[in-house]
């Protein structure tokens, strides 16, 4: 396999990772700039950049958004296997909800010789094959989940001690206001994108996108009943 054909083959993944990145590293940026500033009005020594991007404060940024983003395809990967929507390219059609047979997900006896291994066996090693991007998903929105509350309540804390309040601990910060503010402000955003990808793509086109229906298809017709 040569370079091109390597990154022809890979280009997706490639392209968003490298916008991921870049958006990464332009965040910690703006975010060391914007801290200096505040520390510089408040008469306080400038902030290196590798302390910037271990605190507390930037890390809870990231862990925030990475929880919402994780936990939104998580959701969206689980409700598709019983919800449908009718007429979406991100839904199967009407009448195949739920896990499917074993014959059309190629497991077991009908999994083909170049299949992953653990499709071809049975017992919990394919129970968890078959639900390993759900489980994977599930397990870094819990990851980010628990960064994003450890470093907020770092943040709390030190904000409490320059107003002179006492200190809290984790578990009042899981339940507090300002924890639950930050989290559903993106959560709702997470869950208004997917349910509006689900809905408007029933009706509008992207012409050579994997993600919308063949231009000329009636809109209340999957893409998969065009098959």
């Amino acid at each position: 396999m040569t370079v091109r054909s390597s990154l022809r083959d890979n280009g997706l993944s490639l392209f968003f990772f490298a916008l991921f990145v870049l958006a990464l590293i332009g965040q910690s940026v703006a975010g060391l700039l914007r801290t200096n500033d505040e520390l510089a009005q408040h008469g306080q020594p400038a902030e290196t950049y590798l302390s910037f991007v271990f605190s507390s404060d930037f890390v809870v940024d990231v862990a925030e958004n990475w929880q919402s983003e994780f936990l939104q395809f998580l959701l969206f990967i689980t409700a598709t296997v019983w919800l449908v929507q009718r007429g979406s390219p991100e839904s199967k059609k009407p009448g195949d909800e739920g896990v499917d047979s074993d014959e059309n997900q190629k497991v077991g006896a009908h999994a083909p010789a170049d299949g992953p291994r653990w499709a071809r066996v049975g017992g919990w090693r394919r129970t968890v094959y078959e639900n390993s991007l759900a489980l994977v998903m599930g397990a870094i929105f819990l990851t980010s989940w628990l960064l994003q509350s450890l470093s907020g309540v770092v943040v709390m804390n030190e904000e409490n001690t320059q107003h002179g309040e006492p200190a809290i601990t984790w578990g009042q910060y899981v339940v507090s206001p300002e924890f639950w503010d930050r989290t559903l402000q993106n959560w709702q955003s997470e869950f208004l994108a997917v349910g509006t990808m689900v809905a408007f793509s029933i009706f509008l086109r992207q012409r050579g996108s994997s993600e919308s229906k063949p231009v000329g298809l009636a809109h209340m017709v999957s893409a998969e009943e065009s098959k």
